[in-house]
């Protein structure tokens, strides 16, 4: 049951015929070894994007949690906080505070610099909330009436 030569076999012919499927996928590679670029470059994207997606894990895997304040927790005075870290972005900040004393506003940096909340920014609530840092500049206060002026605000930079 074999196809003659100059045609293309049908799948059904290589799944019944054996020699054939092996000689038909022979000749595709040998063609594709004599062209190289197609096949090729096709296999070098392959594993370069397979090495990316690897790379990117392992360093999501190496991220840091840190707690906001260390043992005081998201409270007054903690702007000085940051100084001395080393934050890169997928780190994760930790916010531990009384939910009915505090909040943690994410906000951008004129915002933070005047202490006020703009529209859309994202407020959390939950007295322990976990943030994932961005790469960049990242911005949180808190806005409550006279916190963010009493120093309870930290600008973070992650690389």
């Amino acid at each position: 049951m074999q196809a003659p030569r100059d045609e293309i076999p049908s799948p059904l012919h290589l799944l019944l015929d054996p020699i054939l499927c092996d000689e038909y996928y022979r000749s595709k590679i040998d063609m594709g070894q004599g062209r190289g670029s197609a096949s090729g470059s096709s296999a070098i994207f392959a594993v370069a994007a397979i090495l990316l997606i690897v790379l990117n894990a392992a360093e999501m895997v190496h991220a840091t949690t840190f707690t906001v304040g260390d043992k005081g927790g998201w409270t007054f005075n903690v702007v000085n906080w940051p100084n001395g870290k080393r934050f890169k972005a997928a780190d994760v900040l930790v916010f531990n505070y009384g939910s009915s004393l505090h909040n943690v506003v994410a906000l951008d940096g004129k915002s933070y610099n005047t202490c006020t909340t703009p529209k859309g920014a994202k407020i959390y609530t939950s007295g322990h909330d976990r943030i994932t840092l961005r790469r960049g500049k990242n911005y949180f206060i808190c806005n409550f009436p006279g916190h963010c002026q009493g120093g309870m605000k930290i600008a973070v930079n992650a690389a």
